[in-house]
């Protein structure tokens, strides 16, 4: 082997090979993840989970929309990961961007109490809302309209922020957290 030829291949066994290797472990777990979650959802789709009449059409909506929730979290973590590890190669420092995460993640904490305590504003509006889609979506009528779904989910949302429920919850959710990292 040449001294040139050496000299590419001592090149491309460092970072570049290892680049290529997270880059393909990464497309793969794309690949087997997407197939795995599209088989559960098929098989979920398929069940006849609340008998009755009509249901099993809307509840093959809803699992194929959590599929796809759940298609989009994943891939987006493994590229993430990915692209975090490529960056690495290229000697980027990771620990800033990590820590503000994770001073993102405190004022989003912040702001989900304000919330929760009845600090009023466009957060507020934005979580009250998101959470009538959710409602209107899970528990709503089919053959109601979709401004009549949204409302009453709306209305829901904002009796279970202003009387303390979803505080309570957040609560408790805040501290099972805790007891299960605790152990």
């Amino acid at each position: 082997m040449s001294e040139h030829t050496q000299a590419i291949w001592d090149w491309f066994n460092g970072a570049p090979l290892r680049v290529l290797v997270i880059f393909l472990v990464a497309t793969i777990g794309h690949f087997v993840g997407h197939r795995a979650i599209d088989r559960a959802i098929a098989r979920l789709a398929s069940a006849d989970l609340k008998p009755g009449p009509g249901t099993a059409k809307r509840q093959a909506e809803r699992a194929r929309t959590i599929g796809t929730v759940f298609s989009s979290t994943f891939n987006a973590a493994i590229w993430i990961i990915a692209f975090g590890m490529i960056l690495g190669e290229f000697g980027f420092n990771l620990g800033p961007v990590i820590a503000s995460a994770g001073v993102i993640g405190v004022a989003l904490g912040r702001i989900s109490r304000a919330i929760f305590a009845g600090e009023r504003g466009a957060p507020r509006d934005a979580v009250l809302l998101n959470a009538a889609a959710a409602i209107a979506a899970f528990e709503g009528d089919v053959d109601s309209d979709i401004k009549t779904r949204l409302t009453r989910g709306l209305a829901r949302a904002v009796q279970a922020v202003d009387s303390g429920a979803a505080n309570e919850l957040l609560n408790k959710w805040a501290a099972l957290t805790q007891e299960i990292s605790a152990s």
